[in-house]
């Protein structure tokens, strides 16, 4: 077993990745989405300290922004600029610094899903670029992946909850259909879903993840697999080499092998 990022005791959580998992997916080749505000869209207004807050014209007329009709026919520069936009959830639009859309390859096999932003990807605007993601990265880099090729990585939510809480359900419910759409325009092979959080939302279940993992499940066609989210595996080294078999897992999906949706693997 390749197990790059695990470490062979559990002290030892920051040990280099060993070489590609033999048989990884080959990559595709990432054309980054545009930046260009939708038309007819008004332009975020930028507040003193830099957040991009959008101006009041758009506001109002993005009322029912992430409605699934409203969303469903966008493309990635559109669909950017209307979550950049968004207002549906007054108290995370006031508290932002930036919306964390998503990164990564657009034609991606490969679909990470987090729970919600935390105070570094606010800060910067992209998912998983603290310590959490740097382990991410060296869960992928034993899959034989990196961020860039092969793989894109989102959260149930764009904006940082205030103090990192629990995304609410009001909450990811009105970001559900940007979710949608990301899904929907990647085409993955597989989503991963990275923590109890991101799996019960996407489930709509409150099972706990303890009974979600071990096997390939269902999200509207494509199958999916839960596993523990690298802050936990931060805290917890030793649930490291159960998140591979998740990997293990979410790979034989991908290739077509296996466990059936729903199969005990």
């Amino acid at each position: 077993m390749r197990e790059g990022w695990v470490p062979p005791h559990p002290e030892r959580n920051d040990a280099p990745p060993e070489a590609a998992v033999p048989g990884a997916v080959s990559p595709g080749e990432a054309t980054p989405p545009s930046m260009s505000p939708a038309p007819g869209q008004g332009a975020a207004k930028a507040t003193p300290d830099g957040r991009d807050v959008p101006d009041q014209h758009t506001a109002s007329a993005g009322a029912d922004a992430a409605a699934p009709d409203a969303v469903a026919q966008l493309d990635w520069a559109d669909l950017q600029a209307r979550v950049a936009a968004c207002t549906l959830c007054p108290e995370l639009a006031r508290s932002r610094n930036h919306t964390v859309f998503g990164t990564g390859d657009p034609g991606a096999r490969w679909m990470f899903i987090g729970e919600a932003p935390g105070a570094e990807e606010d800060r910067r605007g992209e998912p998983f670029v603290g310590r959490a993601g740097q382990l991410l990265d060296r869960m992928l880099a034993a899959l034989g992946m990196d961020r860039g090729q092969g793989v894109y990585i989102a959260n149930i939510l764009k904006c940082r909850p205030p103090n990192n809480r629990d995304p609410r359900p009001e909450e990811a419910h009105a970001c559900r259909p940007y979710l949608d759409r990301q899904i929907a325009l990647v085409r993955p092979r597989v989503l991963v879903a990275l923590g109890r959080v991101a799996a019960q939302n996407l489930l709509d279940t409150a099972e706990p993840l303890g009974r979600l993992r071990g096997r390939i499940l269902d999200y509207r066609g494509t199958p999916l697999v839960v596993t523990y989210h690298p802050a936990y595996l931060l805290r917890k080294p030793q649930d490291k080499r159960k998140a591979w078999d998740d990997l293990c897992l979410a790979r034989r999906a991908v290739q077509g092998e296996g466990a059936e949706p729903g199969e005990r693997s």
